[in-house]
């Protein structure tokens, strides 16, 4: 029988010492492994972050992308686009401890709730 183990995902950025930098500092993650020149790798207890630098500006430089499309897989435009979500013991702790440090979403400033779908 097969199964599915933990998950780690890979998170597109622009610039691998700032998101490295913000993952330490404002997340609480520790860096495992940095190339500052494409990837990156966080821990913060069992969870852990691949960083990757979506850095290929090639495609600013094109006249016709129809005839030379972008084949890179490290697009610019790609750096900030992906997102996560991470299961946690405690919600309430972790939102208590990131409340004051400017991380959270727009949405979620006034507090936990639960949701329609079971999270909270």
């Amino acid at each position: 029988m097969s199964g599915l183990g933990r998950t780690i995902p890979a998170l597109p950025v622009a610039d691998i010492s700032e998101a490295v930098e913000c993952f330490e500092g404002r997340l609480g993650f520790t860096p495992v492994h940095v190339d500052v020149d494409s990837f990156a790798v966080m821990c913060r207890d069992d969870a852990r972050i691949h960083l990757w630098k979506a850095g290929d500006r090639s495609w600013t430089e094109r006249d016709d992308l129809s005839e030379r499309p972008i084949s890179s897989g490290a697009k610019s435009f790609l750096a900030g686009t992906a997102s996560c979500r991470i299961e946690v013991t405690d919600v309430d702790a972790l939102y208590a401890e990131h409340s004051g440090a400017g991380v959270l979403h727009l949405t979620s400033r006034e507090g936990v709730r639960d949701t329609d779908f079971g999270s909270r």
